[in-house]
């Protein structure tokens, strides 16, 4: 009977390299938990450290965008520097998609089953591409302070201006720090859990492609290993 092989050359560029399992290691996995995060059994604890950082992360974030919020409440003149950021409303829904990605890694990383795990992935993905927005957000903002400096000083005291100038600046800057921080720990999550699949990938390609070690009779085993 013919059996199946599979061509390694059909894997995906991104799991060249990988080192390919054993039939038996494939045999002895649990089915009923997905573990597409490495061998290592450090990943969870990766997981639940990530999660619980991306929960700081985006927590921080909200309270920053609530400090802007109360600050261009406070005084007209801050509208000149908080206007952009606030409008967008990125300090919630940027900061909701952090806190919703780091539960979903912390609850993968306790009970790493294929729902949570792909679901913790898309929403990785998805908040890396919030990250990428927020940093663009951030950037526009603080290049737009010093023009917007002057006319400020046109319509308020020079004094009060440079003040909002400089609380604009620390607040955006230290949320521009959050979010590379944040889309740092997306972009890793999602590069571990795409370098996982590729290993279990060629774990599945190498026991395809190698039928007749599994079915060799067990005195021609001992005779080659002899």
């Amino acid at each position: 009977m013919a059996s199946q092989e599979a061509d390694p050359t059909e894997l995906p560029a991104a799991c060249a390299g990988e080192a390919p399992g054993s039939l038996g290691e494939a045999a002895a996995e649990d089915s009923s938990a997905y573990r597409p995060i490495g061998r290592s059994q450090n990943h969870p604890e990766v997981l639940r450290a990530l999660g619980a950082v991306q929960i700081l992360n985006g927590a921080v974030i909200l309270a920053l965008g609530g400090c802007m919020h109360a600050l261009q409440n406070l005084s007209q003149a801050s509208n000149y520097f908080f206007l952009l950021i606030v409008s967008t409303g990125y300090p919630i829904w940027g900061a909701i998609f952090f806190i919703v990605s780091g539960i979903l890694s912390t609850l993968a990383g306790k009970k790493p089953t294929k729902t949570l795990l792909e679901t913790s992935m898309g929403l990785h993905t998805s908040s890396a591409v919030m990250a990428l927005v927020g940093i663009v957000f951030l950037s526009m903002n603080l290049f737009a302070n010093d023009p917007l400096l002057k006319g400020c000083q046109s319509s308020w005291p020079p004094d009060l201006c440079i003040y909002m100038e400089a609380s604009s600046n620390g607040l955006v800057s230290l949320m521009l720090i959050l979010t590379l921080l944040e889309l740092c720990i997306a972009c890793s999550v999602v590069a571990l859990w795409l370098k996982a699949n590729c290993w279990h990938l060629r774990k599945a390609i190498s026991s395809l492609s190698n039928p007749g070690e599994s079915r060799m009779p067990p005195n021609e085993s001992k005779e080659i290993q002899s």
